[in-house]
């Protein structure tokens, strides 16, 4: 029995010894060392690009912050209801929403992506907007209308 346990024992400690107990766990476990660190970076660098993607405008009683935000093709912007009021950003003009390009009030409720909210957001709630079109695209809020604010695409 003496013998078992001792053989036993060696031989779980011969596969420690070996490694073969220890994963790499590397999500790149084929490449080199050098070639694990350059993609990693290059992942971090990617990620960072897509959040900075994401940008946020809040609406409060004194209304959008900020009033005017500068971003790239393509990003997403995400406006967050900080007020206890109902606020409805949308393309300017009031009431028509049709400054952005294909937005229309007439379009809500349909399955189009439009640069409106088609209803107050009550606080806390978000609205998001993807902008692939170039320019100065000004905004308002639909439920109190001298609220208003400017995203530029470039």
């Amino acid at each position: 029995m003496k013998k078992i346990i001792f053989g036993l024992s060696l031989f779980v400690v011969s596969l420690l010894l070996s490694g073969c107990f220890v994963a790499d766990s590397s999500p790149y476990p084929e490449l080199t060392e050098e070639e694990k660190v350059n993609k990693y970076t290059a992942d971090m660098e990617e990620a960072i690009k897509e959040q900075a993607k994401v940008n946020t405008v809040t609406i409060t009683a004194e209304g959008f912050s900020p009033k005017t935000l500068t971003i790239t093709e393509g990003t997403t912007v995400t406006f967050t209801n900080g007020d206890s009021n109902n606020h409805w950003p949308a393309s300017a003009m009031h009431p028509t929403h049709t400054v952005y390009p294909g937005s229309d009030i007439k379009k809500c409720g349909s399955d189009e992506t439009i640069f409106d909210a088609c209803k107050g957001l009550g606080q806390g709630e978000l609205f998001s907007f993807t902008f692939n079109e170039k320019g100065s695209w000004k905004y308002h809020d639909h439920l109190s209308v001298s609220s208003t604010g400017t995203i530029v695409v470039e």
